[in-house]
C-alpha cells in the first residue's frame, strides 16, 4: 500500500487515506477503507487498476454508494471512487444520453426531461449513481435500466479501455455482465425516445410523490433490501409475519415499508446483519419463501 500511496504522489491522483466509508454511503454505515482516490479521468482509473494489479492490492469501484452496507472493520482495500469528478451528463444525439458512471440518476432524469425524451420516468428518484444502476439493472415501477441502457464504456483488469453493448452487458433482474467480469463502468448509453414535456413530468412527479408516501426517503438506507421472491414481493412476506418496526441495535425494519431496513439511529453493519438474518428465517419459517439479500456486503 506505500507503493501505492508513493505511485498516487507520482501521477498527482487525489487520495485519502483511513477514510470512514459511512460518508460514501446511504446507509451511513461502515468502517474506514485504507485508502479512497478520485481518479478525474478514465487513463487515471486504469493507471491505479495497473498499479493495483501490479502490487497484489485488492480494489474496488464505488459512486453514490445507495445499494452497499460496509463492515464495521472497515475496507483493506484501494476504493476508486466515482462521484464528482465523473459526473457529465450529455446528449450526444436526438435520443441519446451520455453520462459518466458518478452521474446522479436525478441528474439524467432531469436532462432526459429538459429534451423531450422518455423511458428513464421510473429511475426519478432512485438515488444511486449511473454507474451502479447499469451494474445492478437498478429499476422501480415497472422499469429498469435494462429498457434504456444499450451500452456501457469500462476500464477492464487488465487496465484496458473496453465496452460492452446489447445482449452481452447480460442484463436481468438485478444482473448485468459487470457482477463477473470485474471491469469498472466509466459511462453509460441510454437510447430513449421522443415524448411529450409535459406528460415526462407528470409521470416523474407522480412517481416520486409515490416515493415519498410509501419508502422511508426520511431515514439512511439501501432502498430494497431483498430481492424480490418469484411470484411474491418481500414487503409483504415480511408485513405478513408482523415484522414491521423490528429491530437489532441500530436498525429497523421501516414502519413506512417493510421491504426497507433502515438506520434509525447509530446501526452498525452487524446490526443490519443480524436483523436481516431475523427477517429471512422468520419469512422462511412462516412462508415457505427464502429472501436474498439485494445489498452488496462488503469489507
Amino acid at each position: 500500500m506505500t507503493e501505492l500511496i508513493n505511485f498516487l504522489n507520482t501521477q498527482q491522483i487525489e487520495y485519502t487515506e483511513n477514510e470512514s466509508m459511512a460518508s460514501h454511503t446511504t446507509f451511513k454505515i461502515g468502517g474506514a477503507a485504507r485508502l479512497v482516490t478520485e481518479p478525474k479521468t478514465e487513463d487515471e482509473i486504469a493507471l491505479i487498476v495497473k498499479k493495483c494489479r501490479e502490487l497484489g492490492v485488492r480494489y474496488m469501484a464505488i459512486g453514490n454508494g445507495s445499494n452497499l452496507l460496509v463492515d464495521d472493520g472497515g475496507i483493506d482495500a484501494c476504493v476508486i471512487l466515482l462521484g464528482r469528478n465523473f459526473s457529465d451528463v450529455r446528449l450526444i444525439d436526438d435520443t441519446t444520453i451520455y453520462a459518466e458512471a458518478g452521474a446522479q440518476l436525478i441528474k439524467v432524469c432531469k436532462t432526459a426531461l429538459e429534451n423531450g425524451l422518455t423511458g428513464l420516468e421510473f429511475a426519478y428518484g432512485i438515488p444511486g449513481s449511473c454507474g451502479g444502476a447499469a451494474f445492478m439493472n437498478a429499476g422501480a415501477y415497472g422499469g429498469e435500466m435494462k429498457d434504456v441502457l444499450y451500452r456501457c464504456d469500462h476500464i477492464m483488469p487488465d487496465g484496458e479501455k473496453g465496452k460492452l453493448e446489447g445482449d452481452d452487458l447480460n442484463l436481468s433482474y438485478r444482473h448485468s455482465a459487470y457482477y463477473e467480469n470485474g471491469c469498472i463502468i466509466t459511462g453509460v448509453y441510454l437510447k430513449l425516445k421522443k415524448g411529450d414535456r409535459a406528460e415526462i413530468k407528470a409521470k416523474m412527479d407522480d412517481l416520486l410523490g409515490r416515493r415519498k408516501d410509501k419508502q422511508p426517503l426520511e431515514y439512511p438506507s439501501a432502498g430494497s433490501t431483498f430481492k424480490r421472491p418469484d411470484g411474491y414481493f418481500a414487503g409483504a412476506l415480511i408485513e405478513e409475519c408482523s415484522l414491521k418496526g423490528a429491530s437489532v441495535g441500530g436498525a429497523q425494519v421501516s414502519t413506512k415499508h417493510a421491504g426497507f431496513v433502515i438506520n434509525k439511529g447509530g446501526a452498525t453493519c452487524k446490526d443490519v446483519l443480524d436483523l436481516c438474518k431475523m427477517v429471512s428465517d422468520t419469512v422462511y419459517k412462516n412462508k415457505g419463501v427464502k429472501l436474498e439479500m439485494e445489498i452488496r456486503v462488503t469489507k
